[in-house]
């Protein structure tokens, strides 16, 4: 079965740190750009971050710019989110998700929901 886990959720209090982990299980994600997605009860879905297969690209949205780092272990099949000074509103639910890249467009990254997988998300909570 092909899919993404996603894990690392938690509540912390405002300024706090967390990191998300994606892992990928029945495929491996070497030949894909990576999207962090983000979705707040009542909100529309939106782009946090994504890198490229290379890993040396990365992109991201306004909102966690500064705050926020994409990262990938192939060896260990994972994509990584790190967050930093977290905020009340950056409480979501966040999904990875990956899109299929081929070897010329290996160092791109869009942050699109034009994607091939999805995970079940995990819950972030920014709350004191």
């Amino acid at each position: 079965q092909l899919r993404l886990v996603e894990s690392g959720g938690d509540l912390v209090q405002p300024g706090g740190s967390l990191r998300l982990s994606c892992a990928a299980s029945g495929f491996t994600l070497d030949d894909y750009a990576i999207v962090w997605f983000r979705q707040a009860p009542g909100k529309e879905r939106e782009g946090v971050s994504c890198i490229s297969r290379s890993g040396d690209i990365t992109q991201y949205a306004d909102s966690v710019k500064g705050r926020f780092t994409i990262s990938r272990d192939n060896a260990k099949n994972t994509v990584y989110l790190q967050m930093n000074s977290l905020k009340p509103e950056d409480t979501a639910v966040y999904y990875c998700t990956a899109k299929s890249m081929g070897r010329l467009f290996s160092r791109r990254c869009v942050i699109s929901s034009d994607n091939d997988y999805w995970g079940q998300g995990t819950q972030v909570t920014v709350s004191s």
